[in-house]
Order: structure tokens, then sequence, then C-alpha cells
């Protein structure tokens, strides 16, 4: 057990570490063939800091913990909303620019819409949806570049210049390094978190939606909370929403498209599936909170940022009596 928990550790560090060197990489990459910021933050960033989540559920599914592969997804759309994105709302509450929040916003809800579809009707996630949710994915990042293309690029901060002193291979090398770095830490996140669930009699469910969940949204914390010490707190809620697209139509996409499973049932309230009841409920809920007053109003305030982390708390709470 104790062996475990300190893999599981070690796991959670190499997610965290491959992540951030995953994301300067590609980066600096990007930077260096003159990409819009914008489009870097929307795309790559967002597509690194969810890599962990891709990663991990790919592995779960292959190994056949489809509870893993299932929860981490909703649980990581969860996270990323009512503690990552609820923590700088909470913290720095400010204006935000609705017209670039309405495409992915509108994404996210359809692709839920679908996600949800598929599990209240069939219960059942085959390789047609997984192929579904990839197209989905591609369908989103076309539209994202398609419309970052008819912005203007950003001026260069001031930041970039660490990334200007960095050579072409030395950005591969941080590239490489980062992702093996993720897939070293998915395997140990994936076997250690079902050893620790199976000795504690936690359903796996229930550590996908909250160790690992949390584990695998380390990047995005970190991303909030660089945003944050820099002053541009709103610039975290791109990604933390562009991320939970990716949770749902990649993460989901390419676990079910390796090998198809069925909704977890070993969870249940009050007899009915715990999913059902909560975890997809919830996830619609929590984006709700957090999106539509920004892309109606134009603007976050520090009561949504403490009611999503109330949410987060009681949704956590709850788990762990289940």
């Amino acid at each position: 057990m104790l062996k475990a928990v300190i893999l599981f550790a070690v796991g959670l560090v190499c997610l965290i570490k491959g992540g951030d060197w995953f994301v300067d990489g590609a980066t600096g990459i990007a930077r260096r063939f003159h990409l819009p910021e914008l489009l870097i933050g929307a795309t790559v960033v967002s597509i690194g800091t969810t890599l962990p989540e891709v990663m991990v559920s790919t592995t779960a599914a292959i190994e056949g913990s489809s509870s893993i592969a299932y929860g981490n997804a909703i649980g990581s759309v969860i996270c990323n909303t009512s503690l990552i994105a609820a923590i700088t709302v909470a913290v720095m509450p400010g204006k935000v620019d609705k017209k670039a929040l309405r495409t992915p916003v509108i994404c996210f809800f359809i692709a839920a819409a679908f996600y949800a579809a598929v599990a209240y009707t069939t219960g059942e996630f085959t390789r047609p949806v997984g192929i579904i949710l990839l197209a989905g994915f591609v369908a989103y990042m076309l539209l994202t570049v398609l419309q970052m293309k008819k912005s203007p690029s950003a001026p260069e901060d001031e930041d970039a210049g660490d990334e200007k002193e960095r050579t072409l291979v030395m950005e591969l090398v941080l590239l490489v390094v980062g992702a093996a770095l993720i897939a070293v830490g998915a395997r140990l996140l994936v076997d250690n978190g079902t050893i620790i669930a199976r000795e504690l009699g936690v359903p796996e469910t229930v550590i996908a939606l909250t160790f690992v969940a949390l584990g695998t949204s380390l990047p995005e914390l970190v991303t909030a909370i660089t945003s944050l010490a820099k002053g541009h707190g709103a610039l975290s809620l791109g990604n933390v929403i562009g991320a939970n697209i990716f949770n749902l139509v990649l993460v989901s996409g390419m676990a079910v498209t390796v090998r198809p499973f069925h909704i977890p049932t070993a969870a249940t309230i009050a007899g009915h599936n715990a999913s059902l009841v909560m975890d997809i409920p919830v996830m619609f809920a929590v984006m709700a909170l957090l999106t539509l007053p920004a892309v109606f109003r134009g603007k976050l305030s520090r009561v949504q940022g403490i009611l999503l982390l109330c949410i987060y708390a009681g949704f956590c709470a709850v788990q762990f009596t289940l």
C-alpha cells in the first residue's frame, strides 16, 4: 500500500513536470514559427495541459479499467471548472471577451449534450461514438484556427525572452522529454490509483473522479496560478474551457476508440447510477455557472468562484460516501 502511494505521488510529479516541459517546448516552437499568441493558447497550450488526461484514460482503457477511463474525463471537467477556474475567478474576477468565449462555450455544450445523450440512452460508449468524438475534436480545432487567423497577432510579452534564448533543438528536447514523462506518469497513476482504490475498498470511479482527475488537471492549475501571478487571471478561463472540450472529445474519444466500454455501475445513489444522477448533471451545472454569466454579461464575479469551490467540496464529500 505504501509503495503504491509513493509511486502514485511520483506519477503526479512526472505528469506535472512533463506537462510543464511539453507546453514550454510546444509554445517555443509555435512562437518560433510566428503563430499568433491567441492561437497558441487556444490550441497548443490546451492540448498540452490535456495530455495527462489523454494518456491516463487511454492507458486505463487499454488495460480494461473502464471506470478510470470514463471517470477521469468527467472528473477533470468538474475539477477544471469548479476548482481551477474557480480559484482564478475568486482571486481575480473581472471582465472577459464575450466574443472570444462564444465559440468554445457553444462547442463545449454541443459536445457535452452528445456525450450525455449517449450515456443516458445507451449506457455504452462504442467505437463509432469514439470516432464521432474525435471528429468533433478536429472540427473544433479547425474552427479555432479559422477564428484565430482573423484575429491580429498579439505583441510579444517580456516572458518570450527566455524562449528566444532556447534553440530549436532545446525546444524539441523539451517536447519529447515532456511527452515521455507524461506517459510514465500516466502509467504510474493508473496502476497505483487502481491498487489504492482496491485496498481502500473505494470504487475506481470515485478515485477517477477525484484523485486521478485532480492529478491530471494539475497542468491547468499551474497555468491558472501563473496567469494570476502575472496579473492576467481572465486568460486562464479560455484554457480551462478549451481543456474541458478536449476532455470530452479528445480524451474520451481516444479511450473509447481504443477500447469501447459501458458506463461504470459500481457507485449508486438511491439505487440509481451515480454518474447519471450526479456526475453528468454536476458537469453541466458548474460549466453553466462559470460560462453563461461571462458570455451574457462579459464579466466574472468573486461570488461565482466561491460558489464553484463550495460545489467542488460538496461533490468530493459525496463521492467518498458512496
